[in-house]
């Protein structure tokens, strides 16, 4: 039999008669009961495997739908959530980080402690700051303890490449150089140098031209981005080497000597801290750079800091603690 079908036309236009309308009507009737009697056969075993419902013969009997489906948003985050689940043991797989925080049941995170707001480490042992608390809030996001190992700032890449942590955190700034051998986190925040100094010398230390002169002592902690910055920059003042970041400007106070340049956001904590210390210049400061979390080459595990991170952006959680230790 040879089956034609007849698409119908507007009134305006010329189309089938009537009759063929009606017989078409039927023909699709009777198809779709036919239809039904071969689903009731089928599911009751009367149909043969010959012909199965999917195969091309039946296709021609299947009723497109008349409109979408349109599922619940309840329905499509349970899928989605559902498939997160799924698919999380083939992500702990393609990831050595994750592969090794599932195993050993602990996040090891890399501070310097030396660093406010970010991560000061108190006489008692135990880690303050912005990340120190982010740290505690990822580890409760993996539902794993938190480990805090102590790195410096020249040791930290090599700390890193050691797999001495999973993620090196406390307002590590992004560079070409770094990223080389890393990876990095969605950036947290842009900041740049800026001097602090005493304030009755904060007019003269508000320019790199009022900075790098002869007799003027420029102090800085050695094998970060601030020893980078003063070795570019400072060719005519003295450049003294301090080690112990912690106690760097109560050499200022003392002074010993008169001015370091360091990122904006700590020259601001520094002045609150140290009465006869100021900020120069928090709001104009020389560079512009992005601070983020320090990772190992593992795409599938920096995917999992971002989310996390995502996560915190949009409940509110990160800039409750940002608020509680800079503001």
């Amino acid at each position: 039999m040879e089956l034609r079908i007849t698409r119908l036309l507007p009134p305006d236009r010329k189309g089938p008669s009537a009759a063929v309308r009606v017989c078409n009507s039927r023909f699709y009737e009777g198809n779709r009961a036919a239809h039904s009697r071969l689903q009731h056969e089928h599911f009751h075993g009367r149909v043969s495997s010959s012909r199965s419902l999917n195969s091309p013969v039946m296709a021609a009997f299947r009723l497109a739908p008349t409109r979408p489906i349109v599922r619940p948003m309840r329905q499509i985050l349970a899928l989605l959530a559902l498939t997160f689940l799924l698919l999380a043991p083939a992500a702990r797989a393609e990831s050595p980080v994750l592969a090794g925080i599932a195993h050993s049941g602990e996040l090891r995170v890399g501070l310097t402690g030396d660093y406010k707001p970010f991560s000061w480490e108190e006489p008692e042992g135990h880690f303050e700051g912005m990340d120190a608390d982010m740290a505690a809030a990822l580890a409760r996001d993996l539902g794993v303890r938190l480990t805090i190992t102590r790195t410096s700032w020249p040791t930290l890449m090599d700390d890193l490449a050691a797999g001495k942590f999973d993620i090196g955190m406390g307002g590590i700034s992004i560079t070409e150089a770094r990223q080389e051998k890393a990876l990095f986190s969605m950036p947290l925040l842009s900041d740049g140098k800026a001097p602090v100094a005493r304030c009755a010398d904060a007019e003269r230390f508000r320019t790199l031209d009022g900075i790098d002169r002869e007799g003027v002592r420029v102090i800085v902690n050695p094998g970060g981005t601030n020893e980078q910055f003063a070795r570019a920059n400072i060719h005519r003042a003295t450049l003294i080497l301090h080690k112990d970041n912690a106690t760097v400007f109560d050499e200022i106070a003392a002074g010993r000597a008169d001015v370091m340049m360091t990122d904006a956001i700590e020259t601001r904590i520094v002045a609150k801290e140290y009465p006869s210390l100021c900020a120069t210049s928090p709001d104009a400061p020389f560079t512009r750079a992005e601070k983020a979390y320090l990772l190992p080459q593992d795409a599938a595990w920096k995917a999992r800091v971002d989310d996390w991170l995502a996560r915190m952006e949009a409940s509110g959680e990160r800039a409750g603690i940002f608020t509680k230790w800079v503001e």
